[in-house]
């Protein structure tokens, strides 16, 4: 299980905001509207930190690819 940040910079211990508004790559940023939709895409993350058996894995997107936009009014 991944927790989305906008990228290495964030400091985890004061930036819970920022894991609430990541920054996302512009191909999403322009669709997606996490009140009215999903993404479902072939996403490239990177690890902000070292796996740990059953603990959540900062990370942030890199790319995303065959992008699906699901809106929830429908």
């Amino acid at each position: 299980m991944l927790a989305i940040w906008s990228g290495p910079s964030v400091d985890f211990a004061g930036g819970a905001e920022d894991n609430e508004h990541p920054e996302f790559p512009a191909n999403i940023q322009r669709v997606f509207r996490p009140s009215r939709n999903g993404i479902f895409a072939d996403f490239e993350v990177c690890p902000l930190e070292p796996e740990k058996p059953n603990v959540m894995q900062a990370a942030c997107i890199e790319s995303a690819k065959n992008i699906f936009v699901e809106d929830y009014d429908k």
